[in-house]
């Protein structure tokens, strides 16, 4: 009977051990979701120096603005890389979150993008001109639109400026707010498209943008808008988001970005 229970006592000791053992494995997977580029891109950059410190990156690809944030809120993942703070303080505001910014890492200068025509100069009466309809990424189409002297805005609206707050329009342009994922395969309907710079990459038309037709590197923009790591509060000090910054914070991963994106994409850190 003693054996018995010796034996039994083994099995339950093996079976605890195996599951308090399941939750530390769980410490050293980072899930993180992201749009697809260039943030996955350079997440998977990452993946090698991760697997060298013990670490397993799962990145959950996203195509639109809303679902990593829903996403992250939910539990589903423990960090998302996609969003500047302006979008994700206006997120929180509106959906009753508590998401936190923790590392930046880069920042994509909006641009305009040539559709039916290639060229700003002697920009025709009536010509069309596609931006975002997200918050913040309205406004900041359109403060960029103005800085090129297209468009001249209301005064003292900021960030929660929108295509009907425009109060000097010479060219008589149609702004056509559109969702962010489709402005670049709308470009053959419109003369023109305020793009991020994500998407004018996974929409492959990056080669469309307009020279000197975007947001400077060294623009007050760069750091209001920089793309942060994001995560739950509370979720701040966790090992596997500590093994994520430690790894993107170094000259290899800049020199990556920068080479990589040839200044469509900017290293923040």
């Amino acid at each position: 009977m003693k054996k018995i229970i010796f034996a039994t006592a083994i099995i339950l000791g093996l079976f605890i051990f195996v599951a308090c053992g399941g939750n530390s494995s769980g410490d050293n997977i980072i899930n993180i979701g992201a749009t697809a580029s260039p943030h996955a891109e350079v997440l998977e950059h990452l993946r090698p120096v991760l697997e060298d410190a013990g670490f397993t990156l799962n990145i959950t690809i996203f195509d639109d603005f809303i679902s990593p944030n829903l996403a992250l809120d939910a539990g589903d993942i423990d960090i998302n890389y996609f969003q500047h703070v302006p979008f994700l303080n206006n997120f929180n505001t509106n959906h009753g979150t508590d998401l936190v910014p923790v590392f930046g890492v880069h920042f994509e200068p909006l641009r305009v993008y040539a559709g039916r025509l290639n060229t700003l100069e002697n920009i025709p009466n009536g010509a069309s001109i596609a931006i975002p309809d997200d918050p913040t990424n309205e406004a900041r189409a359109l403060q960029l639109l103005e800085y090129l002297g297209l468009i001249g805005l209301t005064p003292g609206l900021g960030l929660n400026a929108t295509a009907s707050d425009v109060a000097y329009n010479p060219h008589n342009l149609e702004i056509i707010p559109l969702e962010a994922p489709i402005l670049p395969p709308s470009l053959p309907d419109v003369d023109f498209a305020v793009i991020n710079g994500n998407f004018a990459l996974a929409g492959g038309v990056i080669d469309r943008a307009i020279d000197g037709a975007g947001e400077a590197p060294d623009s007050p923009a760069a750091l209001q808008f920089t793309n942060f790591l994001v995560t739950r509060t509370g979720n701040e000090d966790s090992p596997a988001l500590a093994a994520l910054i430690e790894a993107l914070n170094t000259q290899a991963v800049r020199d990556f970005i920068l080479n990589e994106y040839l200044g469509r994409v900017v290293p923040t850190f």
